[in-house]
């Protein structure tokens, strides 16, 4: 019987000491898998895209009586003060180094600012007059062979300009200018700046692209409004 009871115990060891084994190794395995899980790079964040929204720039008001407006050339806007090509959403800190611009790394416009200004001030135009825009097609020729008059301008500023940690504004500077286009040459007709500033509603980037947003709608009306009082 006691040869028996040795015999059966030792068939049952190597079962338990494998059984102990497997655990073992799984346990070993799954700490290596979560061990990889924290090792791994994480992907990137996607950076944030804005623009002035679906319906910021709203069209002026224009009644039956009102009579067309001659057509205008809407010229390619520069950008002399950001830096060219750049969609980075940027931002000054006015109470450490104003003369600084900063990206946000996890922000950006959907197209450069001059861009963005450009088709702001197409919509305000357009519900008036034709607008011919962009440099490729300012060669087109209107009624008699005249050329119009072309809208030229360069976005000086666009950015997020903070007074202090909490409090900051979006800032917007544009130079226009109307050129007539003369057998002689082109002719400045008239050359004016325009600024439009509005509180940004939080110190961040989704608060600074709304107040460049409104800053902008708010420039692009000037613009247009300047454009129609001088007979253009």
């Amino acid at each position: 019987m006691t040869t028996t009871l040795t015999t059966l115990t030792s068939l049952f060891r190597p079962s338990r000491a494998r059984a102990m084994r497997a655990s073992l190794a799984a346990f070993v395995v799954a700490g290596l898998l979560a061990g990889c899980g924290s090792i791994l790079p994480k992907p990137p964040q996607r950076a944030d895209v804005y623009d002035f929204g679906p319906g910021v720039q709203r069209p002026a008001d224009v009644t039956a009586a009102q009579q067309p407006l001659a057509p205008i050339a809407l010229a390619d806007f520069a950008s002399t003060g950001l830096p060219d090509g750049r969609t980075a959403v940027f931002y000054r800190l006015a109470y450490a180094n104003e003369q600084q611009l900063h990206p946000y790394t996890l922000a950006r416009w959907s197209q450069t600012p001059a861009v963005l200004m450009q088709q702001a001030v197409r919509d305000r135009l357009s519900p008036r007059r034709a607008v011919i825009y962009g440099d490729t097609n300012i060669d087109q020729q209107i009624k008699g062979g005249k050329s119009p008059t072309v809208l030229r301008a360069e976005v000086e500023e666009f950015s997020q300009v903070f007074s202090s940690p909490q409090d900051s504004i979006g800032l917007v500077r544009v130079r226009a200018s109307l050129i007539d286009s003369l057998k002689a040459g082109d002719e400045l007709v008239a050359q004016r700046v325009f600024v439009a500033q509005r509180p940004a509603a939080s110190p961040n980037a989704a608060g600074g692209a709304k107040a460049l947003s409104e800053a902008a709608a708010q420039v692009a009306e000037d613009i247009a409004r300047w454009v129609e009082q001088g007979g253009r």
